[in-house]
């Protein structure tokens, strides 16, 4: 069985110029909805737009963009970064 591809973020292509914001510290983050919770392992690059909505593109090249609404938002970083790089 072949190896999963592990992107970083010299992988990262942005046409549109948006501006992310270095996750890299993350080991995930988790979106809690009301009705569903969402958990992204490895996040590499953050965009929040103006609506509030996040882009977020993680270390199996997954692009993801979870709408804002949600309860909670949590996340943990790696051994010794900072917990709050923002």
């Amino acid at each position: 069985m072949a190896e999963e591809k592990k992107f970083t973020k010299k992988d990262f292509v942005n046409e549109n110029n948006i501006e992310f914001k270095d996750l890299d510290d993350e080991q995930y983050r988790v979106y809690q909805y009301p009705d569903m919770e969402i958990k992204i392992e490895e996040p590499l690059l953050l965009n929040v737009s103006k609506s509030g909505g996040h882009r977020v593109w993680d270390s199996k090249g997954i692009s993801h963009y979870l709408p804002a609404g949600w309860r909670h938002l949590y996340w943990v970083v790696k051994e010794n970064k900072s917990h709050f790089a923002f």
